[in-house]
């Protein structure tokens, strides 16, 4: 506990003198941000293809942005299922539409007659509502992904299969699998469920190899942000692009290239779509679901959010510990995707081997793995070959079931 102590007020120290400007940023993004349009109008109906915008809001009050392409782009209805897309941390819905249109997950589903909806969670640019807390409000940013996992996913899939009355196949990215993972061990989602393809998987974290991710996680910064109270974490803001120079100074970190020292030497991104990509990228989420994550790569286990102390456990959760959730519990009969990459500083190998040794009971005919040996994280979203090498089997796998 006093090397903990020491870490976080080392991160105190850092981050206290740019908390004022944090504020002053909201206001004006908020202002900028009543003017702008949705993700259907400028990513989607630019390409030629129809878009309706859908808001589904959720149990605990949050009004998330939600995109549904209905037809590909030769105007045919779709004959396939549903498809919901989720991504991942720090991004929104737009991951599956910055690539070309013969490139992009989104399109690509169309054009081969799914029904795709696109899934936007809470804090995300267009996903800022809520039926009685606004952004600027502290009490807006306090969740973690377990609120994901038992708020914003159901929320979703219930729509989606409401608004079509068909069960769903469902593809995740990064934080988008860990949220599928942990809702399905609890028995969530399987009665709209059709099945799940999920890439760069993540359940365990404790063998990341990315070194800024670690340091992160090591120094305690998104704790030393939480306890000050920066609720959100913004990667384009203030507080948190001083924090990242800090680290940067270590030398044992490489920040020439951020999306690399992050998530692995992704051998195939398209790096003609930086300049589309940093206009509507990273995305903010909150503090909390910072915490959570570095809780995960200092433990190696996934549980859920843990205060720190048994009172506030016990005044949670009746227990002194966070629960774990069992991965294990997956029903062994649910149609699974994993697709996971040699070169993945995030989804590491390591971690997908311990995550596969609690999945050793699935029915082996339900189970489908694709290991890439140069796929790092960005690859299975923004690769240029993603089509060929993800997307293809993806849509094979989706036949099957």
């Amino acid at each position: 506990m006093a090397f903990m102590r020491k870490q976080i007020t080392t991160s105190l120290v850092i981050v206290i003198f740019f908390v004022s400007t944090v504020f002053a940023r909201n206001i004006l993004l908020q202002i900028l941000s009543e003017n702008e349009d949705g993700i259907c109008k400028s990513m989607v109906e630019t390409q030629g293809y129809g878009c309706e915008e859908h808001k589904v809001t959720t149990d605990d009050g949050y009004i998330l942005s939600l995109q549904r392409i209905p037809k590909g782009i030769s105007g045919k209805e779709a004959t396939n299922p549903p498809v919901l897309l989720q991504h991942g941390l720090l991004m929104d819905g737009i991951t599956w539409l910055l690539n070309p249109t013969d490139e992009s997950l989104a399109f690509i589903l169309a054009d081969n007659g799914y029904d795709v909806w696109i899934a936007n969670t809470r804090g995300t640019k267009y996903s800022q509502g809520h039926t009685s807390l606004s952004p600027q409000d502290p009490a807006y940013w306090e969740w973690s992904w377990d609120e994901l996992v038992d708020f914003d996913l159901p929320a979703t899939f219930k729509y989606v299969h409401d608004q079509t009355g068909q069960k769903l196949h469902y593809v995740g990215h990064s934080l988008g699998t860990l949220i599928a993972f942990a809702a399905i061990s609890e028995n969530k989602l399987l009665d709209m469920l059709r099945s799940a393809a999920l890439l760069s998987p993540i359940a365990y974290l404790g063998q990341i190899k990315s070194p800024l991710a670690k340091s992160a996680s090591q120094n305690f910064i998104a704790e030393g942000l939480y306890w000050l109270g920066i609720h959100e974490f913004d990667p384009r803001g203030e507080a948190v692009v001083k924090l990242l120079e800090k680290i940067c100074q270590d030398p044992g970190n490489n920040c020439s290239d951020l999306m690399n020292s992050f998530t692995g030497p992704n051998c195939c991104v398209n790096s003609s779509r930086t300049d589309i990509f940093l206009k509507h990228e990273p995305q903010a989420t909150a503090t909390k679901n910072m915490v959570h994550i570095a809780q995960m790569t200092r433990k190696g286990t996934i549980e859920k959010f843990d205060y720190g102390n048994d009172e506030e456990n016990n005044k949670h959760y009746g227990q002194p510990n966070p629960p774990q959730y069992i991965i294990s519990n997956i029903p062994n009969n649910i149609p699974l995707f994993l697709g996971y990459g040699g070169a993945d500083y995030l989804s590491d190998v390591n971690d997908v081997k311990t995550l596969l040794d609690k999945l050793q009971n699935h029915n082996p005919d339900k189970l489908v793995l694709q290991y890439t040996e140069d796929y790092a994280h960005a690859d299975f979203v923004f690769g240029t070959n993603a089509k060929e090498i993800v997307y293809n089997p993806i849509m094979a796998f989706f036949k099957l079931n």
